[in-house]
């Protein structure tokens, strides 16, 4: 009533509700009827009763509105019955709503405030939880109250057992869903804030979790700030995480929009069931918008759960309200990252980034989730084999990178692929997106996954182009590497790296490396570098175009086991270079021969090694000139094996008005039993550019016991440069049957003059022979290889030097003490000197034939070869003779090589040879033309006739080309 000084009494709160009866509203509050005197608090709402066995539970009272003040909160929802049917739990009771203004003399900043809504109660088993209340809306400049949270889902019931033996039971009841939150309520008309969106319930075993709640909007006035958006709530197991709520709208300039609620996470797999995908997360209106969830990880054993998807990123919209500057536009939410799987399970991909708002960047993509391993082989009843192993499975793509804003907002990156499980693949890189209009840098691509053991690695991803000149293309994702071989599995080749528009291609994966013994994995390839584009858009200059990326390496073969091959290296853009090609992997080891049976029977035969892998190819330059790539080496071979060859160097590209690239190297082959040919060097397409030069062909391999020694690999031959040489013999093996030293490689014939443009003069000489390998105890050395022929007017290349021949074998002793010993055996002869290559066509000088090798003790010289003739045309020399080897203690020297013939007048016939020098005892034979030698030179003697034959030759050519230029 109405007196000087009287308090508003207090309103009553509702009364709660009996079993399964709504609980009371509460009594308003009384009205102060003085200024400075308070109203009375309104009273709260009534909790709702507990729901009967298999009844439903009460609501909860509603909260008593406040004429001028804040409400008060609205009663909880009661909980669900006892099993049965099962009761839903009751809703929250709603906020009271504020009203108007205070009493007159009151100042209008007291509107009051919404009171909170009521949480949701949680269901009995099988039923989902109660929604929050929504909150109570604010009077003028008060705030809104905030939703109540949903109420938790319950756990399924349990099922009921088997009514007989060897039946089966009944399924357990479905977990129920979270409540959904409630809703904010609104703020004051003057001003007040929204108020906050409740959280989703979480839900039970099976069920969903609740969705967040959107919070309110802030009211129209003069300083109003929107409320956040609740979070989505985490899935229950097996269960999707609830979607962020929307947050409320600024409604002035300098004030914030409120923040979006995250997405809530996936719920976890159950055995045998699906994880949940994560939430999406809300899009902002003007601001950045919130990250997806990550999905959940996949369930235990049983049938096996897939890896949850994470959520994809919010899309940011344009910029912000009137009175916003222009560049607030906000940036896309990250993706969510996939779950990882269980044994044997995908693992889920990665969420796409959100796009930009005006000006805003591209949120990044998730990384795709781990691939599970693969399940184990189950054994068969009664000792049988076990089942075969499940095979893993691919890691998930990583999420492609939203967009840049509409106004040259930078792309997003592309997202890793996730990690392959055992003999799974690894998941592809996201592809980064391109940036937007005149001033963007395009986001970089993911990386591809690693393979799992056994599995390929996954492909990278692209890189987001730019949009005008000055900014950067995103670099290319890298190849993931590909997984080891497992026991007797054969290794993952290496995925490739992602090609480019416009900036350099990324290097492939190196392969993975072969298994452990048992039938052997073979070494994987090297993932093949990625190709460069054309040049950069518009305005970007034409010198841009990107290199080609690597090839990436072979890996090595396990025992006995061939390497893998090298990565082919990418071609160049406009005026962008090849890529090298990866080399090759060595080849494995040869496995170790069994043990005898029984003592003093023989073991069995080693293995084989594997043959070195092929170098890659030398990428191609870009169609403006750019430079070949160059060949990769080969590896080497096992104990045993043919080392790999080398790859080609790519040419270089013709260019209609500019100057020619220069051709790659090419690749040196690989040692091994037989070496590797050298790879040819690539052409330079104009004149004043540079051949590539040739590989040199790979040594042979030494001879294991009683084993012959590997050949040599031949040198490149050239095109129009100098060949290289050839390589060398391997030497002969230990005692036994004593393994034969291996022959040089012949060197490399070259071609034809220059192109066109380039001096006559510039024909390649031949490579010189490589030197035979000298022989093991009691066996001959190998040959020297032949010298290559020379190209126009370039000169033979010099025969190599025969191999040394090897001591005798030592005699046994005699069989008593007084009885002789056995004779020692033969030395064995020394190689035969490699023939000098021709002389060019057009006058090169002849090369000099190889020395023949020293006898081993008491074996003969290898004879000299004969120089080469010079080349019939103007004028050239004919090569020395080689000079006979010498004999080994007890041997004949070696004859001595006829010397090539001249062609022409006023130049000179080589020389012939001299006789090698005999060994001690022995007189030496006659070269042809040539007074016997009767004394026996040193070896230092033996270098100074060389060294003065070859001197000779030089001065001989060098009168030849004077004679050609005055001509």
């Amino acid at each position: 009533m109405t007196g000087g000084n009287l308090h508003g009494g207090d309103g009553g709160s509702g009364g709660k509700g009996g079993v399964g009866g709504a609980g009371g509203d509460g009594g308003a509050g009384g009205k102060a009827q003085v200024a400075g005197f308070a109203d009375g608090t309104e009273g709260v709402g009534g909790a709702g009763g507990e729901g009967g066995s298999g009844g439903v539970a009460g609501d909860g009272g509603k909260g008593a509105d406040a004429a001028a003040f804040s409400g008060a909160a609205g009663g909880n929802g009661g909980h669900g019955g006892d099993n049965g049917a099962g009761g839903a739990g009751g809703t929250g009771g709603a906020g009271s709503t504020v009203g108007a203004t205070g009493a007159d003399g009151f100042s209008p900043i007291t509107g009051g405030n919404g009171g909170d809504g009521g949480n949701g109660a949680s269901g009995p088993a099988a039923s989902a939880g109660g929604a929050g209340g929504a909150g109570g809306d604010g009077g003028l400049y008060g705030n809104g109250g905030a939703g109540g949270d949903g109420g938790d889902g319950v756990v399924g019931g349990q099922g009921a057992d088997a009514t007989a033996a060897g039946a089966s039971g009944e399924n357990g009841g479905d977990g129920g869903a979270g409540g959904m939150g409630g809703a904010g309520g609104m703020g004051g008309v003057l001003g007040g804030h929204g108020g906050a969106g409740g959280i989703g319930g979480v839900g039970a075993t099976g069920g969903s979790g609740g969705l967040g709640a959107t919070g309110a909007e802030g009211v129209t006035g003069g300083n109003l700030h929107g409320g956040d958006g609740g979070s989505g709530g985490k899935g229950g197991v097996g269960g999707a995480g609830g979607d962020g709520g929307a947050g409320g709208k600024a409604q002035a300039a300098g004030f914030a929009d409120g923040t979006e609620g995250a997405g809530g996470a996936g719920g976890e797999g159950g055995s045998g069931g699906v994880a949940g995908d994560g939430g999406k997360g809300a899009d902002a209106a003007a601001f950045s918008g919130a990250a997806g969830g990550n999905g959940g990880h996949g369930g235990d054993n049983g049938a096996g759960g897939a890896g949850g998807t994470g959520g994809a990123g919010s899309t940011v919209g344009a910029h912000g309200a009137d009175g916003f500057s222009p560049t607030t536009g906000g940036n896309g939410g990250d993706g969510g990252s996939g779950g990882s799987g269980f044994q044997g399970v995908k693992g889920g991909a990665g969420g796409v980034g959100g796009d930009g708002g005006l000006y805003g960047n591209g949120g990044t993509g998730g990384t795709g989730g781990t691939g599970g391993i693969g399940f184990n082989g189950s054994t068969t009843i009664g000792g049988g084999n076990g089942g075969d192993g499940h095979t893993g499975l691919t890691g998930g793509d990583g999420g492609a990178g939203g967009k840049g804003g509409a106004l040259a907002g930078h792309g997003g990156d592309g997202g890793t692929g996730g990690v392959g499980g055992t003999g799974g693949t690894g998941g592809s890189g996201g592809t980064g997106t391109s940036g937007i209009f005149s001033s963007a840098n395009g986001g970089d691509g993911g990386n591809g996954g690693d393979g799992g053991t056994g599995g390929t690695g996954g492909v990278g991803g692209l890189g987001g182009q730019a949009q005008a000149a000055g900014f950067a293309d995103g670099t290319q994702g890298v190849g993931g590497a590909g997984g080891v071989g497992g026991t007797g599995g054969n290794a993952g080749n290496g995925g490739h790296g992602a090609n480019a528009d416009v900036g350099s291609g990324k290097a492939g994966g190196n392969g993975g490396d072969g298994g452990d013994p048992g039938v052997g994995g073979i070494g994987g390839q090297g993932g093949a570098g990625s190709i460069a584009g054309v040049e950069g858009a518009a305005g970007v200059a034409p010198t841009s175009g990107g290199n080609g990326g690597d090839g990436g390496n072979g890996a090595s073969g396990a025992t006995g086991v061939n390497g893998g091959a090298g990565g082919s290296g990418g071609d160049g853009g406009l005026y962008g270079n090849g890529g090298d090609g990866g080399d090759g992997g060595n080849g494995g080891k040869g496995q170790v021969g069994s043990t005898g049976p029984v003592a003093g029977s023989a073991g069995g035969t080693g293995g084989t090694g594997g043959t070195g892998g092929q170098g890659g190819a030398g990428g191609s330059g870009g169609a403006l000139a750019g430079h070949g790539g160059d060949g990769g080496d080969g590896g080497s071979g096992g104990d045993g094996g043919t080392g790999g060859t080398g790859r080609n160097g790519a040419n270089g590209i013709t260019g209609a008005d500019i100057d020619g690239g220069s051709g790659g190297k090419g690749g040196n082959g690989g040692t091994g039993g037989a070496g590797g040919a050298g790879g040819q060097g690539g052409q330079a397409q104009a004149a004043g550019y540079s051949d590539g030069t040739q590989g040199v062909g790979g040594a042979g391999g030494d001879g294991g016991t009683a084993g012959i020694g590997g050949d040599g690999g031949d040198g490149a031959n050239a095109v129009a440069g100098s060949g290289e040489r050839g390589g060398d013999g391997g030497h002969g093996g230990d005692p036994g049957n004593a393994g034969a030293g291996g022959q040089a490689g012949a060197g490399p014939t070259s071609g034809g003059n220059g192109k066109a443009g380039s001096g006559v003069t510039t024909g390649g000489n031949g490579g010189d022979g490589g030197d035979g390998g000298s022989g093991a105890i009691g066996v001959k050395g190998g040959a020297g290889g032949a010298g290559g022929d020379g190209g126009l007017y370039g000169n033979g290349g010099n025969g190599g030097d025969g191999g040394t021949g090897g001591k005798g074998t030592v005699g046994d002793s005699g069989a008593t003490l007084s009885a002789d010993g056995d004779r020692g055996g033969a030395g064995a002869t020394g190689g035969v000197g490699g023939a000098g290559g021709d002389g060019g066509a057009k006058g090169g000088n002849g090369g000099l034939g190889g020395s023949g090798g020293t006898g081993g003790m008491g074996g003969t010289g290898g004879d000299g070869a004969h120089g080469a003739d010079m080349a019939s045309g103007s004028g050239a020399n004919g090569g020395y003779g080689g000079y006979g080897g010498f004999g080994g203690v007890g041997g004949a020297g070696g004859t001595g090589g006829v010397g090539g013939q001249a062609h022409a007048a006023g130049f000179t016939d080589g020389a012939t040879g001299a006789g090698g020098d005999g060994g001690q005892g022995v007189p030496a034979a006659s070269g042809p033309g040539e007074t016997m030698v009767v004394k026996e030179l040193t070896g230092a003697s033996l270098v100074r006739h060389r060294m003065a034959a070859r001197a000779v030759t030089a001065e001989v050519g060098a009168r030849a080309g004077l004679a050609v230029k005055a001509a």
